[in-house]
């Protein structure tokens, strides 16, 4: 079913989205097949785009096997050596929940998941089909960034990433993508779905920059390159 919304990236837009029915059957192989025709998850919730008048967000993904170890990356790595990654079990009552409260309110104020509640978290965690776990991320046995992942039968999915804010100078965000590509690598897995990526929003640019990007577009899986990115590795 399509449901006709106020966009979430572009205040002057209004969007729709493909949803998966309700009774429609959720399943690790229904979700797989369905990440690859360019859906996203949010809760029990399977959806894409499926605008009129915007082709802005593009379905991406990385090709894990070729993936390019830039300086950038791994200037990320050295900065972060301290710290311990493990893969754990995604339960309604994990740890990270004053961590992703500080996460929204220290850098997300003015989008649509402030303020913080528990139940934004419980929601990302809750889909049973879906083979959700966290990358959690340590520093001297404290949790200082984790990533909710889904797995996939060809894949591993981002879901979500919150992390200290008081650790900005350590690229934690893009150190969790690094270690959801290890991740998928450790699982023998190809590919690493990163959601939509819009050229036109700054915040979503970062998307392509893990390299050999490949986006999902007129219904087929291409692959673009570009050079080493110059910017910041915040």
């Amino acid at each position: 079913m399509v449901i006709p919304h106020q966009c979430v990236y572009f205040e002057d837009r209004y969007a729709r989205s493909q949803v998966l029915h309700p009774l429609e059957l959720r399943s690790a192989a229904a979700y797989s097949d369905l990440a690859r025709a360019g859906f996203r998850r949010t809760g029990d919730d399977l959806y894409r785009p499926r605008c009129q008048s915007c082709e802005a967000c593009i379905p991406t993904r990385v090709a894990v096997e070729r993936f390019r170890w830039g300086r950038r990356f791994r200037r990320v790595l050295k900065r972060n050596a301290d710290l311990v990654v493990h893969a754990e079990r995604a339960t309604p009552d994990c740890e990270g929940l004053d961590l992703y409260a500080r996460y929204i309110c220290g850098r997300h104020t003015d989008g649509g998941m402030y303020p913080p509640s528990p139940g934004q978290l419980h929601s990302m965690l809750r889909a049973d089909w879906a083979g959700t776990f966290l990358l959690n991320v340590r520093l001297d046995g404290r949790l200082v960034a984790s990533a909710v992942t889904d797995t996939l039968e060809d894949g591993l999915a981002a879901v979500y990433t919150y992390f200290d804010p008081d650790l900005a100078g350590r690229s934690l965000g893009v150190f969790a993508i690094l270690q959801q590509v290890e991740e998928c690598r450790r699982r023998g897995l190809p590919y690493l779905y990163l959601g939509f990526w819009i050229a036109e929003l700054r915040k979503m640019r970062y998307k392509i920059e893990y390299q050999p990007a490949q986006l999902l577009i007129d219904g087929r899986w291409r692959e673009i390159r570009r050079a080493e990115p110059a910017g910041t590795d915040a």
